[in-house]
Formats: structure tokens, sequence, C-alpha cells
């Protein structure tokens, strides 16, 4: 029986099938983090190099003003995921909420979070926000299963 509960997500529709997964399927008295990836746009927007294109120059603003707004989306689905979970029986201080900057990789970054935080599940949805990049690079929850030591992995689809 699962513990202590690692939910990966990204807003998407499948990451919040992986939250009613939990919901329904894991003892409500498991410890849970709903964690999400994002990227680090402060090193984008503090830039300021000869060699950036003029057109990243002209609209730095724009685009660090959009990275803010993908944060405080990220954190509004978060709290819609942590009331989802509240309300299906976990205690909320069992419920924590984890938004971390891209290091290495979203697949990396979220094992990496699972091996530190001693999880002993990772739920994941099947598929994120982007099935154009998916299908260049490969999905996160593949990656994620190829990669996983030490922690059992949920793909929920």
């Amino acid at each position: 029986m699962a513990k202590k509960i690692l939910v990966a997500v990204d807003e998407s529709k499948n990451s919040m099938k992986a939250v009613n997964y939990v919901a329904k399927s894991m003892n409500p008295t498991a410890l849970v983090t709903l964690f999400s990836v994002i990227p680090d746009s402060t090193a984008a927007c503090g830039l300021d190099s000869p060699s950036l294109t003029p057109l990243f120059k002209e609209n730095r603003q724009t685009f660090c003003a959009l990275e803010d707004t993908k944060k405080e989306s990220v954190k509004a689905f978060m709290g819609k995921a942590k009331q989802g979970l509240v309300r299906s029986g976990f205690a909320s201080k069992n419920v924590t909420v984890k938004i971390r900057k891209k290091k290495v990789g979203l697949a990396r970054d979220i094992l990496r979070e699972a091996q530190h935080g001693k999880y002993d599940t990772l739920v994941i949805g099947r598929r994120g926000l982007s099935g154009i990049k998916e299908f260049f690079f490969g999905s996160v929850s593949n990656k994620v299963v190829q990669l996983a030591k030490k922690v059992s992995v949920i793909v929920v689809d």
C-alpha cells in the first residue's frame, strides 16, 4: 500500500486523471505531493548578450510576462487538484504542492524528486500538454517508466 505518493502534473486533462486516480484508489491516510516542473524563464529574462536575436530582445518583457502567467496557471491547477484530494477524504495537511523550475529535463526532474523525497509511488498521466513534442521527443511518462528505480510508477490513461 502506498504511503508516500508523488503525483506529477502539468495542467493537462491526463494530469487531472492522475489526481482523480489517487483520490479514488489510494488510501486517504497517505502523504501526497502534487509536483510540477516548469521552465526556468528567469534565466532567459535576465539575459543581455549581443548574441541574442533582435526579436527576442524586443519581446523579452512579453516573454517573461507569459512565463509569469504560466506559473500562476500552474498554481491554480495545483489548488484545484489539492481541493479534489481533500474532498475525497485526504487531510489537507497530508497534501503538499511543489512547483520546481526545470533543471535537467522533465522526466529526470520528476525522478530526482521521487528519489530525494523517498516516495514509494509515483503517479503520472499518460500524455501531457504537447502531442507534437511527444511525437519528436517521446512522452515524459514513457521516459519516467524507462528510467525509474526504487519507486513504483503508475501511468494513468
